[in-house]
C-alpha cells in the first residue's frame, strides 16, 4: 500500500480509502466489521464515512453508518492508527438531519450540532477530517446538470467566511483535526482559500468529488488548481456506482445490485454511458486486466488524486479492489484510454 501526504496536513493516508456507505443497509453492522477488518489487514488507514450514511439516505437510517464504525472503534481500539473522514450536509428540503425539522444549511450552529452527533455516534473525541458534503449554494449537483445563473445573487446562501469560521473553531478546539469540501466547484475551492487567507484561518484540505473513466470533468480546471494549491483530491466513484463493471449494460438489474435495488442510478444513464463502457471492457480484455481493477487503477494513477474511495457490498468485490494498483495503467493503456475518452469524453457528469 502507498500512501500521500493529505494536502499541506503533515497525515499520509493510504492510496486508497474505504467507503463506507453500504453499512446499515446492503451490508449489516457484522458484515462492516469484517469489511473494516478486511481493509486495515491490507494496509488501509483511511476511512470515509458521512452523518447522512448510509445510502440511500432515509430517515430511519441516518447515522446508521457512523455508529457501525463506532462499534467496531469501540471493540478493536487503535483510534490513532486511524485517519477517520466524515461529512456534514449541507443544503437540503429533507427534514430528518437537524432538530425539529429544521432544513440543513451549513451555519455555525448546525455545524455543531452536526459535528457533536456524528463524534457520539462514532465514539471518538475527534475527527481527522470533516468535510462539507455538498455546498449551501443552489448549483448541479450529483450529475443532475443544469445551470444556476438565475440563482447566483447569493441572498440564501449561508456566507463561505461563517462557515470557515464554524469550521476554524472546531478545529481551534480540537473537534476536527482538518476540513474539506465535497461535490464542489472550481469557484467553490478558490473561494474558501482566498477567504481562508484573507482572515489567516486554518483552509480547506481537500475535495471529494467524483471522478472515473465516465466523469472526468475534474481534469477541467479543478485538476490544476488542486495540484498548485495543495489541495487534495479523494475520488469517490471510481466504478461509476458500479456501472463501470459492466453489469447493468443494455438495462440489466443483476439481483441485489445497488440500482437494482434503489433505482438511484440516473447519473449514469445517459446517452453514450454504454457505448464507453463496451468500449473499456473490450480494451480491458485486450490488456489483460480485469474492468473493475483497470477503470480503479486509471483513477489511483492519476498525479492530482491522493486517495481513491471504494466501496464494495461482499468480500470477493473488497478484495479485487484492495488488490488493485495504480501501476497497472502503463503508458500504453493510458494511451488506448485517452483515445476511447476523445470519442466518449464524460458521458455521465
Amino acid at each position: 500500500m502507498r500512501y500521500h501526504e493529505l494536502g499541506s496536513t503533515g497525515i499520509h493516508v493510504s492510496e486508497i480509502c474505504l467507503g463506507t456507505m453500504t453499512f446499515g443497509q446492503q451490508n449489516t453492522e457484522a458484515e462492516g466489521h469484517t469489511q473494516l477488518d478486511h481493509a486495515l489487514d491490507y494496509g488501509i488507514n483511511f476511512i470515509d464515512t458521512a452523518e447522512l450514511y448510509s445510502i440511500p439516505p432515509r430517515a430511519e437510517t441516518y447515522g446508521a453508518t457512523e455508529r457501525i464504525i463506532g462499534s467496531w472503534l469501540k471493540a478493536r481500539g487503535g483510534r490513532d492508527q486511524i485517519i477517520l473522514a466524515s461529512k456534514v450536509v449541507g443544503r437540503s428540503s429533507n427534514n430528518w438531519y437537524r432538530p425539529e425539522g429544521e432544513k440543513p444549511r451549513l451555519t455555525p450552529k448546525q455545524l455543531r450540532y452536526a459535528i457533536e452527533g456524528s463524534l457520539k455516534r462514532l465514539q471518538t473525541d475527534y475527527l481527522d477530517l470533516y468535510q462539507l458534503h455538498w455546498p449551501d449554494r443552489v448549483i448541479g449537483l450529483f450529475g443532475e446538470g443544469g445551470t444556476t445563473f438565475s440563482t447566483l445573487s447569493g441572498a440564501d446562501e449561508v456566507p463561505v467566511e461563517e462557515t470557515l469560521g464554524a469550521l476554524s473553531e472546531l478545529v481551534t478546539e480540537g473537534k476536527i483535526r482538518h476540513f474539506g469540501l465535497s461535490n464542489e466547484t472550481a469557484w467553490g475551492v478558490a473561494k474558501f482559500l482566498q477567504e481562508a487567507e484573507k482572515r489567516r484561518q486554518p483552509s480547506i484540505a481537500s475535495i471529494q468529488n467524483a471522478y472515473n473513466l465516465l466523469n472526468r470533468t475534474f481534469e477541467i480546471g479543478l485538476a490544476e488548481m488542486c495540484l498548485r494549491e495543495k489541495v487534495s483530491l479523494l475520488a469517490y466513484s471510481p466504478l461509476a456506482q458500479g456501472y463501470l463493471t459492466g453489469k447493468y449494460l443494455d438495462g440489466a438489474r443483476p439481483a441485489g445490485a445497488r440500482t437494482t435495488l434503489f433505482n438511484r442510478g440516473q447519473r449514469y444513464e445517459k446517452p453514450g454511458v454504454d457505448e464507453a463502457i463496451r468500449a473499456y471492457k473490450t480494451l480491458a480484455g485486450q490488456v489483460g486486466l480485469n474492468l473493475v481493477q483497470m477503470a480503479t487503477a486509471f483513477v489511483m494513477s492519476r498525479p492530482f488524486v491522493t486517495s481513491t474511495i471504494i466501496g464494495a457490498t461482499s468480500e470477493a468485490q473488497l478484495s479485487l479492489l484492495l488488490e488493485t494498483r495504480s501501476d497497472l495503467i502503463t503508458p500504453e493503456i493510458e494511451a488506448e484510454i485517452n483515445a476511447i475518452h476523445q470519442l466518449y469524453a464524460n458521458p455521465a457528469p
